[in-house]
């Protein structure tokens, strides 16, 4: 009997929705936020969110259960994770991305058996809608989304300055640069460095803003136009990260063929998605992610390291490798020259 197997991974992953939900409703609630400076009691903080004494503190001892808070003495903290990535007073505040989750994505997935029935998305684009229309044209919800995507991106910003031999180049460009965060880490950690942030006109003023902050406004700069419709810009460097999942195969080989046009010779194009192992066996996130594509994209999907070094090589780059940056995330990089990146 010892050697029968049990129903807990089952029961783990089926209903795992129900952790996530109370991960999500925290972040909604502005629960860590409230927490950020002083711990408090079970009373207090359900005081403080207005919640009904009923069910108040198994909401937060779960919380404490799924390793999000800690209790001593009965009163109740924020774990470490939390407390950097879910306060929304932090700059690197995620929250974001999780309060798009909880509003949007959490309800969309529960047509996945339609998604994969008939190949279309279930998002407002089945009301007629394009809720990235909507976001970029409302400069009050687009700057927090911007936002969000830096501190979701913080970790593979400081992988990325890391892992790849920046003192060989001068100049980079960001493809899809958002408020511009991997821009301004780079900046930071190589002097030498100046960049290019390329995206739609409307994010503008958020990624000066951010750019200011810092004080590399002299280095970094923004360039408007639509990656699809323009050249382009030129650069030693192009990154495109979290971009290639969000399109079809012939826009993903029509992106990195942008790209091989744009770079000079001996330049190099950098790819990092939640890149698929090439059994299909180990990165779930990945995988899941790809269905996320499913469910919000009219052709988007994630994939493998050996299949973005495959359309790198079909549009002329002469050397390719992936490396693992951080999390489920890795990058392809391809290079123009006769020599590999080193």
């Amino acid at each position: 009997m010892g050697d029968d197997p049990t129903p807990d991974r089952l029961m783990n992953l089926g209903m795992g929705f129900w952790g996530s939900k109370v991960l999500l409703t925290a972040v909604e609630l502005g629960l860590f936020t409230e927490l950020a400076n002083d711990p408090l009691g079970a009373e207090a903080l359900a005081g403080r969110l207005k919640l009904h004494p009923r069910g108040a503190r198994d909401f937060f001892d779960a919380l404490v259960a799924l390793g999000m808070l800690e209790r001593n003495d009965g009163l109740y903290r924020n774990a470490p994770e939390t407390d950097l990535y879910l306060d929304r007073t932090k700059p690197s505040y995620l929250g974001g991305m999780l309060e798009m989750a909880n509003a949007r994505l959490y309800p969309f997935w529960g047509s996945l058996a339609e998604a994969l029935r008939t190949g279309r998305p279930q998002n407002e684009v089945k009301q007629g809608e394009d809720l990235f229309t909507a976001l970029y044209a409302d400069p009050a919800r687009l700057k927090p989304f911007l936002q969000g995507m830096t501190g979701l991106s913080m970790g593979l910003s400081i992988a990325m300055v890391q892992k790849f031999p920046w003192r060989d180049y001068r100049t980079f460009v960001d493809v899809g640069t958002a408020q511009g965060g991997l821009p301004v880490r780079l900046a930071l950690a190589h002097p030498h460095l100046t960049g290019v942030g390329f995206d739609l006109p409307p994010v503008r003023p958020i990624f000066e803003e951010y750019v200011s902050s810092f004080g590399l406004e002299k280095r970094l700069r923004f360039r408007p136009g639509n990656f699809f419709e323009d050249p382009l810009p030129a650069g030693d460097v192009i990154i495109m990260g979290h971009i290639l999942h969000d399109w079809n195969l012939d826009e993903k080989r029509a992106l990195i063929a942008k790209a091989y046009d744009a770079l000079p010779d001996g330049g190099v194009l950098i790819v990092f998605d939640a890149v698929i192992d090439d059994e299909r066996r180990r990165n779930a996130f990945g995988l899941l992610m790809s269905l996320n594509m499913l469910i919000e994209t009219q052709g988007g999907f994630d994939y493998t390291g050996d299949d973005c070094q495959g359309w790198m090589a079909a549009a002329g780059f002469r050397r390719t490798s992936v490396e693992h940056l951080a999390g489920p995330d890795s990058m392809v990089v391809g290079s123009k020259g006769r020599e590999p990146f080193r």
